[in-house]
């Protein structure tokens, strides 16, 4: 696929560190569960990924799908989170013979990485899942990533598997993400109520009428659906990562892609590979949940956004959350938005006592010695709107 300058068959033709992820519907069915069949059918793709030299990871739905039928209540009771949980714990092991068996027959070990938002949300726990993938695909084991549903709750769910994938590509370093899907990729229209719907193979930017085609960016519903793929999308291009929409159910269309010949959408960052933010400006920009809120008055913001200076004393208002020295905060203007993202070199209740103060007065306060910056440049980030949602 070439498109407006951007050939994905050449971006490929070199060494590249590919993150997949895998929907429920791609491997199982309401009426049989997991089907092995489909989990072989990508194992002998994927194999054949690495075979042309390129290294994979695998982000996989089908735990609760896998576990379901053990746990499922009694007729017209609602399946809550608890029977979620209960399934994905009977799900995870089956899933992963699954794909242990099949990939077993491509010559390939497998090894299960189990994430919750939480986990990606602290910075040594990110830095500690960073380095076994790095373990892994150095020695050539396919990791299988899958959010842990067994323990995950509300306040540290990642939503859904589209979202994990966009988080999991800058951790590993990824030069592309590939969403497998039910569906072919993103369409002018509906294509189960539109018959006249087509497909859309190239998006050089998510724009707001791209979000609409998704189904409204701002809408709770598509939940694992179009919606939550094209705000990954969104993510990892502005990480300067491309990414694609491809058909998972039907054969090959994974392998034919990737060869530039297949059916499915491209989204690519600005420009022919896209320039992005750093891994680590990437992991500040995108990690789920920042641990607090500065907010500063006018000018500060001006001169961090257009000025690209640190954070200074003098112009914070205020603090919330429970943040301490080193963590992830926001910073939010006069309007209350976040606009920005940063690492604090001071806890909270000592933002609160230093805030409008000059930078020479700091110590004074503290009776300590300590950074001129609240939040170094260099440890900063300025954010998008899509980055909030």
């Amino acid at each position: 696929m070439k498109e407006g300058g951007f050939d994905l068959a050449r971006f490929l033709s070199r060494p590249r560190r590919i993150v997949i992820k895998v929907g429920s519907r791609v491997l199982a069915t309401r009426a049989a569960g997991l089907s092995s069949a489909r989990i072989r059918a990508l194992a002998g793709q994927v194999a054949g990924i690495r075979a042309n030299g390129h290294s994979v990871v695998i982000v996989s739905s089908g735990a609760i799908a896998a576990g379901i039928g053990a746990v499922r209540p009694a007729s017209g009771r609602p399946v809550t989170i608890q029977i979620k949980q209960a399934a994905a714990a009977v799900g995870q092991s089956r899933l992963m013979w699954a794909y242990e068996q099949a990939f077993r027959q491509n010559g390939i070990h497998t090894a299960q990485i189990l994430l919750t938002a939480e986990d990606l949300g602290h910075r040594g726990r990110y830095m500690n899942a960073r380095r076994t993938f790095e373990t892994l695909l150095s020695r050539g084991i396919l990791p299988i990533v899958n959010e842990n549903d067994t323990v995950a709750v509300e306040e540290i769910r990642f939503g859904d598997n589209d979202t994990l994938a966009g988080l999991v590509a800058p951790l590993v370093g990824a030069d592309l993400v590939v969403l497998l899907s039910d569906v072919e990729g993103l369409f002018t229209a509906d294509p189960r109520r539109d018959a006249k719907a087509s497909l859309i193979p190239f998006v050089p930017r998510v724009t707001a009428e791209v979000e609409r085609l998704a189904g409204g960016a701002r809408t709770s519903e598509g939940t694992g659906g179009m919606v939550s793929k094209v705000r990954t999308a969104k993510r990892v291009t502005l990480l300067g990562i491309p990414m694609a929409i491809v058909s998972g159910l039907k054969s090959g269309r994974l392998t034919e892609f990737l060869s530039g010949s297949g059916r499915g959408t491209l989204f690519v960052p600005e420009g022919p590979e896209g320039r992005g933010l750093s891994r680590r400006k990437g992991w500040m920009a995108h990690t789920p949940r920042p641990r607090g809120t500065i907010h500063v008055d006018a000018g500060a913001r001006k001169v961090l956004v257009e000025g690209g200076k640190s954070l200074l004393p003098s112009g914070i208002v205020g603090a919330e959350g429970p943040f301490g020295a080193g963590d992830l905060v926001n910073l939010a203007g006069p309007d209350g938005e976040p606009f920005a993202r940063g690492l604090s070199n001071y806890k909270r209740e000592e933002v609160d006592r230093i805030r409008g103060a000059k930078s020479g007065e700091v110590e004074k306060i503290l009776g300590a010695k300590r950074p001129a910056e609240v939040v170094h440049r260099d440890n900063l980030v300025i954010i998008g709107e899509s980055v909030n949602r």
